[in-house]
């Protein structure tokens, strides 16, 4: 998260009238904190400043945390080109970790982007079964970890390697090559073709491109283990 090269001191006022705008009275360099505000009775709100988003200032904020729930990390606000690509997983690690993240403006205008708050995830039950049920189909374990995603095997393209062994002895019907590989998805995935490794031959009939008989010598070894 790059922001404006400008000094943490330089947030500070900005943070400072945002804070007692919402009446907090607000004072810097409290102990470790760069900025301790109160009101009234309700709980202590500390704001932990950098000139970017950091894993440093990650900790910073964590590590604030044991003294107080309300924790907000703030950085200068982005430039012309905006937020950098990973922003949403930059909200998604604050979230996750309780800690809110404010945004100062060199106009002074502060930005909440999010609040702090006990994290409450949404199980992703779907999503964590698609993962389950791809280690269960999946035969061996043919890749390496930290591989690019385009380069790994998956029991998706196992199942079309066997579609496209059986086809290299000749074209064959989707319902003879479902019973020959045991792939029972084996016409959808012939129409699909994902791959480019298919094509139909005749009605109901299909057979191997020179793409398809490229993809078995590429994977003879992994062809091995099916």
């Amino acid at each position: 998260m790059a922001g404006a090269r400008r000094r943490e001191a330089e947030l500070y006022p900005a943070l400072k009238a945002w804070l007692e705008g919402q009446g907090y009275a607000v004072k810097a360099e409290v102990g470790h904190c760069d900025i301790l505000a109160r009101r009234g009775e309700e709980a202590p709100v500390v704001v932990e400043m950098k000139t970017s988003f950091t894993l440093p200032l990650v900790l910073q904020g964590v590590r604030r945390l044991s003294l107080f729930d309300t924790v907000y990390l703030a950085v200068p606000a982005p430039g012309p080109r905006g937020w950098p690509a990973r922003y949403r997983d930059i909200l998604a690690l604050c979230r996750r970790l309780g800690l809110g993240l404010l945004a100062v403006e060199e106009s002074g205008k502060v930005q909440a982007h999010l609040d702090p708050g006990p994290y409450r995830p949404r199980p992703q039950k779907q999503r964590a079964g698609r993962l389950l049920r791809e280690f269960d189909r999946r035969v061996g374990d043919p890749n390496t970890g930290g591989t690019p995603g385009g380069a790994r095997m998956t029991a998706y393209r196992q199942d079309a390697l066997r579609l496209a062994r059986a086809l290299a002895t000749g074209p064959a019907a989707p319902k003879t090559l479902a019973s020959a590989t045991g792939v029972a998805c084996a016409g959808e995935m012939l129409r699909a073709d994902h791959y480019g490794w298919f094509e139909r031959a005749a009605r109901g009939i299909y057979a191997l491109t020179p793409k398809g008989c490229a993809a078995l010598e590429d994977h003879a070894g992994a062809l091995a283990e099916l």
